[in-house]
């Protein structure tokens, strides 16, 4: 194993070692602070972040206004919280050591007040932002006013060509790192485009390599990349080290990090990620964001297949082979399909999914009362988390809407996120991974339902392992 050397990042010499940013909650003050005091760069989620109440117990985020817009404006005011607090746990936590990074969406509702009013509520404590799902073309700005660093999420060279060409070059002082995030093998969001193959992993070497070439066009030739999904062992990635045709390279690490002793998810989702298996993890496009994602494939995201498998095209006139009639809901209202799909939406009826529910597509699904109902609560409580939301059709837009239909075949992300990293049911929530998690089970560091601490795991990191 090739000796790792400090690499200046957010103006410090660090170990090259990085924790993964995640969502919701996923890492907070103390597992960030942890890594930073092991030497390395911690990093917390700045995305709806828990606060405290005197008696140290979080504070639930429950919100009471009547309408989306009102709500959004109560998720906005939890989420500077958080972060500032999580930011003050963090730093007290380093003990003065490595750097503190906040991690934001740039597609997460309100993600500029969000960042801006974390920055003002803890200057001095957050030494870089990473910031991913979206193009921040207004990141470098923001960070150069507060006088940090930050880091953009890529998963190609032409996005990163797009916001430096278009924003990040006014603000090259600033620009800390590019992080590389592989978009076959990350967990959470991912940056795939409709030109690749979700099935079809492409190498990241000779994409990181195109990286770099294009970024000492633009005199950045010793500006770090940060490599993210599929790093476990740094042994596998030796020839990445020191290598002239990369430049300073540091890795980052999202999925082991969840299996540290402060890592803040449940046990119950510790104890699931050391027994998962090769495959999984999988990619699936039902999140509210549009984006492709890598999650557990639990029962969560089978009911959402289910769902979509349960559709069937429609036409409100008659249209070709739409020719023969169907008649849905209490006002039994009358559209046209084909023979064929009458029969088998007779026979999901039959079978208990009485609830036919439109899409933004012409076509229909079919689900229980149940799960109806509960669909159209979600959409009712929106909060908007999200600068923009298939499932609910809000919109940061002044009209609050994105003038298109709700679309039933996704969900709440705010919803299921939150229950995940403050509930016990890993089954039935969505649960983001990355696709080499799988490894937990075979690799001998945690044998015997060994959970290390953050300084262990770094320690084991630096040997190779």
């Amino acid at each position: 194993m090739k000796p790792l050397n400090p690499i200046l990042l957010s103006g410090r010499e660090v170990l090259p070692l990085v924790e993964g940013g995640k969502g919701v909650g996923i890492t907070n003050g103390h597992c960030s602070g942890a890594w930073a005091a092991a030497g390395g760069v911690g990093t917390f989620s700045g995305v709806n972040a828990d606060s405290y109440d005197e008696n140290g117990d979080i504070i639930p985020q429950i919100y009471s206004s009547r309408t989306r817009l009102e709500r959004h404006e109560e998720l906005i005011a939890y989420a500077i919280q958080g972060g500032i607090t999580q930011a003050r746990i963090a730093h007290e936590t380093a003990l003065g050591e490595g750097r503190i990074h906040i991690n934001v969406l740039w597609e997460m509702g309100g993600a500029e007040r969000v960042l801006q009013g974390v920055l003002e509520g803890a200057r001095g404590l957050i030494h870089g932002i990473t910031c991913g799902a979206g193009m921040p073309y207004r990141l470098g700005e923001i960070a150069a006013r507060y006088r940090v660093n930050y880091y953009p999420i890529v998963s190609s060279t032409r996005a990163f060509r797009a916001l430096w060409k278009r924003a990040h070059h006014k603000f090259s002082e600033w620009l800390g790192g590019i992080v590389y995030e592989d978009p076959w093998r990350a967990g959470g969001h991912n940056g795939l485009s409709n030109s690749e193959d979700p099935e079809l992993p492409e190498d990241p070497y000779p994409r990181v390599v195109a990286l770099r070439r294009d970024m000492r066009l633009f005199g950045l030739d010793e500006t770090p990349i940060l490599m993210a999904g599929g790093v476990w062992y740094l042994r596998e990635w030796q020839d990445w080290i020191g290598n002239p045709d990369l430049g300073p390279i540091a890795f980052q690490f999202g999925t082991r990090g969840l299996l540290t002793q402060e890592s803040p998810i449940p046990n119950v989702w510790k104890q699931r990620l050391t027994s998962l298996k090769d495959g999984d993890i999988k990619l699936h496009r039902y999140s509210p964001t549009g984006f492709w994602a890598s999650s557990l494939n639990n029962g969560f995201i089978r009911e959402l297949s289910q769902r979509s498998h349960r559709q069937l095209p429609f036409s409100k006139e008659l249209v070709g082979t739409h020719d023969t009639e169907f008649a849905f809901g209490p006002r039994r209202r009358k559209v046209y399909m084909t023979s064929q799909d009458v029969l088998r939406a007779e026979n999901w009826i039959a079978n208990g999914y009485t609830e036919c529910l439109r899409t933004p597509d012409s076509t229909m699904i079919f689900v229980t009362p149940d799960k109806a109902n509960q669909i159209r609560n979600d959409q009712i409580e929106c909060m908007g988390c999200l600068s923009q939301c298939r499932f609910s059709n809000w919109s940061e837009a002044p009209s609050g809407n994105t003038h298109k239909k709700a679309d039933p075949r996704s969900f709440c992300i705010q919803k299921t996120l939150q229950q995940a990293i403050h509930g016990n049911d890993v089954e039935n929530e969505l649960i983001f991974a990355g696709h080499g998690a799988h490894r937990f089970s075979s690799d001998p560091f945690y044998s015997n339902g060994f959970i290390p601490t953050v300084r262990q795991l770094v320690e084991r990191i630096c040997e190779g392992d």
